[in-house]
């Protein structure tokens, strides 16, 4: 097994009215606003099938996460008992990877107005994926 390290390219950032942790809801779908996914122009061509109506998973840096912290009372509860960190979606973890499922509302250029985010403004994005629907629905072409 190697020791290399991986390299992550932060491919944009996030713009959002979420300032600061403490505003952003748990989760996109429990209030997060529309916010807009700026990406580096140069990534123009990896947005070439990407549609209006689609759902992506938007792939994030959480670079103000505690790296430290390897147990949480879940959604900050502290009635509930500490939990290991990756039975959780905590932001605080060793690898501080957020997990975001939006629907693209606009695409303009290299940037992306997304619904549900909940990510903090200026939040590195470091990949974008399609979601996965039933196994009978994938296809390579969506022609």
């Amino acid at each position: 097994m190697s020791d290399s390290s991986p390299v992550l390219r932060v491919l944009g950032h996030v713009s959002s009215p979420l300032a600061d942790r403490s505003e952003a809801p748990r989760q996109g779908d429990e209030g997060g606003p529309e916010a807009v996914v700026r990406l580096d122009p140069d990534l123009a061509p990896a947005l070439a099938d990407v549609s209006v109506g689609d759902e992506v998973l938007l792939i994030t840096w959480l670079d103000r996460g505690d790296r430290s912290v390897l147990r949480v009372h879940p959604r900050n509860d502290t009635s509930a008992p500490l939990t290991g960190v990756f039975s959780t979606r905590s932001p605080d973890r060793p690898n501080p990877l957020g997990l975001h499922q939006v629907r693209v509302l606009a695409i303009e250029g290299t940037e992306l107005r997304v619904s549900d985010l909940e990510a903090v403004d200026g939040t590195p994005i470091v990949d974008i994926k399609s979601t996965l629907g039933p196994i009978g629905s994938r296809c390579h072409d969506r022609r």
